[in-house]
């Protein structure tokens, strides 16, 4: 990559984020058109179970099938896990109080010195560890 050319992480809101086109999208287009074309964006293996198991959860079975293919045309690399990674994320769990999944997406993010980009206030205690991005919040469900 160029140098000053920034990497980033799409945590797995901000992937729900641009299939469920929710406040902060163009955003995460922008970062995928380019970024993404110079290899720059990433996502960590937890994401992609996240992703099926929320939209399973929401829309069905077939809904998550749909979402897995739509995410495997998206320009993103995804980071499978390692030992290294693992302990990684074992030492930022044993530290905050976040989910496991977001222990492993935020050790991918500190790995790879990118921007976490994210709708999850969960990883704001982790800003002095690693670059944040927060998309805004989408609106409460009522």
């Amino acid at each position: 990559m160029p140098p000053g050319a920034e990497t980033f992480v799409l945590d797995t809101s901000a992937l729900l984020c641009l299939k469920q086109d929710e406040p902060g999208v163009a955003e995460v287009e922008a970062l995928l058109h380019h970024a993404g074309r110079r290899g720059a964006v990433f996502i960590s293996f937890m994401s992609v179970m996240e992703l099926a198991y929320v939209l399973e959860q929401e829309e069905g079975e077939a809904a998550a099938r749909q979402g897995i293919v739509q995410l495997k045309q998206l320009p993103v690399r995804v980071v499978e896990s390692d030992e290294p990674l693992g302990l990684a994320a074992a030492r930022i769990k044993a530290g905050h109080k976040l989910s496991v999944a977001d222990a492993w997406i935020a050790a991918t993010a500190e790995r790879l010195g990118a921007v976490l980009v994210h709708k999850d206030p969960e990883f704001e205690p982790l800003a002095k560890l690693i670059r944040l991005r927060a998309l805004p919040l989408k609106a409460a469900r009522g």
